[in-house]
């Protein structure tokens, strides 16, 4: 448990540090994809996305993540073109109408690159910064946050089989590859957060044992990201495979997550999984509210 003698988690976010010590974030989704798994299409044009964006942040979101490329399972290749025609225009409208942190979601460093010049603080890689090698330079000179997540395979082959000795000892052993990779190539300490990568390359039984041990993968006091929200796993334990009832227990996640010390969660539906967020905060002892 953190103690209160010391030093806060900062993450650094390009032009700002970030304390998430005792006070964690939302991160609102933003699919700007006509095929994401919950939501494809529906914010495929940028007035649309951006409305949807302000009503993120309206209900709490301070990290708004947009994404122009479907990470669900066997989704089609993006061509770099085409990334860039959905993404961009989001996140220069919404830096134009909000100086709140926004963040990128794509692998690819020629994305990453635009996006920070036109506002982004925050690169958030379900690859790890392993698919584009330019992406640590990327990353590096423009001191934003970086989100390293855990992925076995890629998102077309990550659910065909997969397979591990000890999922939580492995993650947590990517993760430490990852820091020590970064962080010899320039990158601070400060700006990586981690993510176990819910989803991705896992069988619910993965899924579940990476949710029961949370606080086993979080690393030389770096922000953990736990992103949940509707996902498949989660219908193992209801009976059915409805996507539309997935909210309520997304929240529950949210709140089980933050006490076991996830600083960031990301998530479709913003103002319950906020509040559920700060009520369990509240529960939680002052200075010790990441494991």
């Amino acid at each position: 448990m953190r103690h209160a003698l010391l030093s806060p988690m900062i993450w650094q976010c390009r032009t700002r540090l970030i304390d998430v010590s005792e006070r964690g974030m939302i991160m609102g989704i933003l699919n700007t994809t006509p095929d994401s798994f919950s939501d494809g299409g529906i914010h495929d044009s940028c007035e649309r996305a951006l409305a949807h964006a302000m009503t993120m942040i309206a209900e709490g979101a301070e990290i708004i993540d947009i994404g122009g490329e479907s990470t669900r399972p066997g989704a089609p290749a993006v061509s770099l073109d085409e990334e860039l025609h959905r993404v961009i225009p989001v996140v220069e409208g919404l830096r134009n109408r909000w100086q709140g942190l926004i963040s990128i979601d794509t692998s690819k460093a020629s994305v990453a690159r635009q996006a920070i010049a036109v506002g982004a603080d925050i690169v958030n890689d379900v690859s790890g910064l392993q698919a584009d090698h330019a992406m640590v330079d990327v990353c590096r000179d423009s001191g934003c946050g970086v989100i390293v997540m855990h992925m076995q395979g890629t998102p077309r082959t990550m659910q065909q089989s997969p397979h591990y000795d000890d999922v939580v000892r492995q993650v947590r052993e990517f993760f430490h590859e990852r820091f020590e990779t970064l962080t010899n190539f320039g990158l601070l300490p400060q700006q990586l957060c981690f993510d176990p990568g819910i989803g991705f390359g896992k069988t619910v039984e993965h899924n579940w044992s990476l949710l029961e041990n949370l606080a086993h993968l979080m690393i030389h006091d770096r922000p953990l990201l736990l992103g949940v929200s509707r996902k498949s796993f989660i219908a193992s334990r209801l009976g059915h495979n409805d996507l539309s009832q997935r909210s309520w227990p997304t929240i529950a996640l949210t709140s089980y997550g933050r006490e076991r010390g996830a600083c960031i969660h990301r998530v479709h539906e913003v103002k319950a999984n906020f509040e559920a967020m700060r009520m369990t905060e509240a529960l939680l002892p002052k200075a010790c509210h990441s494991h």
